[in-house]
C-alpha cells in the first residue's frame, strides 16, 4: 500500500471516476441495444454524432482528438462506414493526406433514425433530474476533462522537448 493517502477531494474524484467508468459501460450497452436494429453500434453512432455536431467537415484525427480516443480506432470504423455508403471522404484543402469525413444522405437518414430512438429513451432517463443537478454534473465532468487534456498536452510537450 502506498505511503501517501488521497485527500478528501481525491477520494471523491476517485469514486466519481469509478462511477463514470460504470456509467460509460452501461451507456454503451444501452446505446448498442437502442440502435442495433439500424445496423449501428454505440461506437458507430458516437462517430456519426461527432460528424453531425462538428461545425465543419473534419478529419478522422480531429474527431479522435475531440472524442478523446485513438485515431486508429476511429479510422477503422470510419473506413467501415465509408464502405457502407454512410460517410464519404472529401479532399482537405489544409492537408493532402488527412481527408475530411462527411455523412452521406444515407448516413444522415441513419443518424436521424438513431436520434428518433434516442429522444424518448433520454427523456425517460432524465425523469426526476433537475436541470440544475445536470448542469452541476456537466460542469464537474467538464472541469475534470479539461484538467486531463491540459496534463496530456504538458506530457506531449515534455516528450517533444526531451
Amino acid at each position: 500500500m502506498p505511503d501517501k493517502q488521497r485527500s478528501e477531494a481525491g477520494e471523491a474524484v476517485t469514486a466519481l471516476i469509478l462511477d463514470v467508468f460504470r456509467l460509460n459501460g452501461r451507456l454503451q450497452l444501452a446505446g448498442d441495444r437502442l440502435v442495433s436494429e439500424l445496423g449501428l453500434t454505440s461506437a458507430r453512432w458516437q462517430i456519426l454524432g461527432a460528424i453531425a455536431y462538428a461545425d465543419n467537415a473534419e478529419s478522422v484525427a480531429w474527431h479522435a482528438r475531440t472524442m478523446g480516443v485513438h485515431r486508429q480506432g476511429i479510422q477503422r470504423i470510419v473506413n467501415e462506414l465509408e464502405k457502407e455508403g454512410i460517410v464519404e471522404f472529401r479532399p482537405n484543402p489544409h492537408h493532402k493526406r488527412a481527408q475530411l469525413v462527411v455523412m452521406t444522405p444515407k448516413g444522415k437518414d441513419l443518424y436521424d433514425a438513431a436520434i428518433a430512438r434516442q429522444i424518448p429513451w433520454v427523456n425517460e432517463l432524465s425523469n426526476g433530474l433537475s436541470p440544475e443537478e445536470l448542469a452541476t454534473a456537466q460542469r464537474v465532468i467538464g472541469r475534470l476533462r479539461e484538467r486531463l487534456e491540459d496534463a496530456s498536452a504538458r506530457q506531449d510537450e515534455s516528450r517533444a522537448q526531451g
